[in-house]
């Protein structure tokens, strides 16, 4: 595990570091309490990616779709609202997350047993008003 803290005015360092950690998975996890700043870190990763849309919370769509100036494709998940783990399934998210396009999940844990196998999970801790600590790990079986 790898862990990484950062000022709130260093969020682009700390995109750069995720990325860099992540090397080639594309489906990443981020857990955090409310108001963690899982959505603010998916903003500066969407800058750092070069993404061409306005990134905000899927909150109530469930998944957002969005692109870079590379046509690399991005899905953005959050599943706060959802009751049924199920209702992932009538979305098709297993079909997002094998299509070798990068998927970001916010709420994951209501989700679980459909989690890929592999992923990238990306732990938010909330340490002041203006410090993060994120721990990252590489889960290899989720089971």
């Amino acid at each position: 595990m790898t862990q990484f803290t950062y000022e709130l005015d260093e969020i682009e360092k700390a995109a750069n570091a995720l990325i860099e950690a992540a090397a080639d998975e594309k489906v990443w996890v981020f857990q955090g309490e409310m108001g963690a700043g899982k959505t603010t870190l998916i903003r500066a990763l969407s800058k750092a990616f070069a993404m061409t849309d306005q990134v905000s919370s899927p909150t109530f769509g469930i998944v957002n779709h969005y692109e870079n100036l590379g046509g690399v494709t991005f899905y953005h998940f959050d599943f706060y609202r959802m009751d049924d783990p199920t209702e992932a399934l009538d979305i098709g998210i297993e079909e997002y997350f094998y299509s070798g396009n990068y998927c970001w999940l916010e709420w994951a844990e209501k989700i679980a047993s459909f989690l890929p196998e592999k992923f990238f999970l990306i732990r938010i801790s909330n340490d002041s008003e203006t410090k993060r600590t994120l721990n990252l790990q590489h889960i290899q079986d989720a089971s």
